[in-house]
């Protein structure tokens, strides 16, 4: 008889979690390899000066600029939004790969700065890239392992994030725009 959730802590309803995704994932990757591959899409239009609706599944939310880049602050911007996904996937990797690895996290905190130079997005100087020059992430952990086990850690983390790749990495994209016809 298994015990309801409501007697469990966050750390065995989440390790319970964990495990069941990874037997999950590896009994679909075990019976095919394209079972392994997953296409997310995401729709966007948008409104006011440069602010935009985004839906992602059954999902929605808002992004938006600054004023002083032109927009209403009615959200986050793109590159906060960047930097969130950055750190909502490190959390996930984290707990994942404590779990994997017999590691006890407690809990992780993690804050990103992201480095970026307007020069380049508003091509005054096409030497500078429009995108972030860097990011700084300080991943704060509490628990009682060694720091040794939470650097092997921040390893399998560094090495399997798949957000920490699409910054780390070029990603092939390309563009179709279509026009509609204006009535």
């Amino acid at each position: 008889m298994s015990t309801p959730a409501s007697t469990l802590s966050e750390a065995e309803v989440r390790t319970a979690r964990l495990q069941s995704a990874g037997t999950g994932w590896g009994e679909r990757i075990s019976a095919s390899a394209e079972n392994a591959k997953l296409t997310f899409t995401v729709q966007g239009e948008g409104f006011g000066a440069v602010a935009s609706n985004i839906r992602a599944g059954k999902h929605t939310f808002t992004v938006d600029e600054p004023a002083a880049l032109g927009g209403d602050d009615l959200a986050a911007s793109p590159v906060e939004y960047a930097l969130g996904a950055l750190i909502s996937c490190q959390v996930v990797v984290y707990r994942l790969y404590a779990q994997q690895l017999g590691i006890q996290v407690d809990d992780v905190k993690i804050a990103a700065d992201g480095h970026l130079d307007v020069r380049g997005l508003f091509g005054i100087d096409a030497s500078i890239r429009p995108g972030f020059t860097s990011v700084d992430l300080d991943v704060q952990i509490t628990g009682p392992e060694s720091p040794q086990r939470y650097d092997e850690l921040r390893q399998a983390v560094d090495a399997h994030c798949p957000v920490l790749d699409l910054f780390a990495n070029p990603v092939p994209v390309t563009t179709a725009v279509t026009v509609v016809e204006y009535n």
